[in-house]
């Protein structure tokens, strides 16, 4: 009787202990617990640990990132939140958790920046930041301590550096919104006037945390694209014409290009991770080779060699100054050749030589058809 009564308490205990661990396996630091330190590299090259912020009254540390559309939508409130009680005694640091490796291309469809630290000192410069932000996405060695669920995910602590709130930022993750309820702001008033939190934790809504063990997703995402037909179609002055003219529902990238011009391959993968990218949203990719007919078969070769499922073309007359008339009449003629093109026709980028990625990347993702929110 007592060894069934020791194994039923035994199986309440592992099944509380479960409930109260993440789904990801990654457990959130306790309310009370002092604040995990740190040694982590800020953009600007100064590393920052919590002894920087110790004349701070109240300390605030947000795990955030550059891809998740739900941390862009609070990049602007976190500004003015670091603004607002900088003369008040309040820190705040932001930190990005995630593994840069560990995200996948299709993750990145609101997004014109991946979570590296290059592309933390683009969104940084951009954005102009006024707080630190860190880099721990080589090791998550502080991630691991604090245990963000998703970003943003905001840590508040006192001038004891004990954690006294843990959650969102606020009831709206929307920028166009005014919230309703304020939790982090609360929680800092609250601090600040010597009081207690009066809500000292909340769910959390944003993107998941990119683990070093999502690595897995990267390379079965790679797999499954790696599978996918690519085929090659013939066109002529007419067909062209008719893709410039965009009689369809989504934004279109036209890009020209031939296997024996140099700039043209070595851009390429470029816009298969753009076509990865924004390929489930209103965004289609279409390649057109200016290759002899005589070519034909190399440019399958190197298409299948990209993995590029999307649509592609071969312009196979040898007049190829009819192609040039029919992309674009100021065209010149060098390649490549790239065009971004709005449903009605109208261009809204156009580039003759080699693309610069992040700035196309921009304005796909800033154009009204797509755009940074859900």
């Amino acid at each position: 009787m007592m060894k069934q009564l020791w194994t039923l308490l035994l199986c309440t205990l592992l099944a509380a202990a479960a409930s109260a661990m993440p789904p990801d396996g990654h457990p959130t630091l306790a309310i009370g617990s002092p604040a995990p330190d740190f040694n982590l590299q800020d953009v600007s090259g100064k590393t920052y640990s919590l002894a920087a912020f110790k004349n701070a009254k109240v300390l605030v540390v947000v795990f955030t990132c550059n891809h998740c559309p739900t941390a862009q939508a609070y990049e602007d409130r976190l500004i003015k939140l670091t603004s607002d009680y900088k003369n008040k005694g309040v820190a705040v640091v932001a930190i990005n958790p995630n593994d840069n490796k560990a995200l996948r291309l299709d993750e990145l469809d609101f997004s014109d920046l991946g979570d590296s630290f290059e592309d933390m000192k683009v969104r940084a410069r951009e954005k102009h930041f006024n707080f630190p932000y860190l880099y721990d996405g080589e090791t998550q060695a502080v991630a691991h301590r604090y245990g963000p669920v998703a970003t943003p995910h905001v840590f508040v602590f006192d001038a004891a550096r004990k954690l006294r709130y843990n959650g969102r930022f606020d009831d709206t993750e929307s920028p166009f919104k005014t919230p309703v309820t304020n939790d982090a702001r609360n929680a800092i008033d609250a601090l600040l006037a010597g009081k207690e939190v009066p809500v000292k934790t909340t769910k959390i809504f944003g993107c998941s945390v990119k683990w070093a063990e999502k690595r897995d997703g990267v390379a079965r995402a790679k797999a499954e694209w790696a599978k996918e037909p690519v085929t090659v179609d013939s066109i002529d002055v007419k067909g062209i014409q008719e893709l410039v003219k965009n009689t369809g529902d989504k934004l279109r990238l036209i890009n020209v290009w031939a296997t024996w011009c140099g700039p043209c391959t070595k851009e390429f993968p470029d816009f298969m991770d753009m076509y990865h990218m924004y390929r489930d949203r209103d965004f289609e990719f279409i390649s057109i080779s200016a290759d002899n007919a005589a070519k034909s078969a190399q440019v399958l070769k190197f298409l299948q060699k990209q993995g590029a499922s999307c649509k592609n073309y071969q312009f196979t007359l040898d007049d190829k100054y009819k192609l040039i008339e029919a992309i674009d009449t100021s065209w010149q003629g060098a390649l490549p050749y790239t065009l971004l093109v709005e449903p009605g026709g109208k261009v809204v980028y156009k580039m003759e030589g080699a693309i610069d990625p992040y700035l196309l990347k921009k304005t796909i993702v800033n154009n009204h058809l797509i755009g940074k929110y859900p």
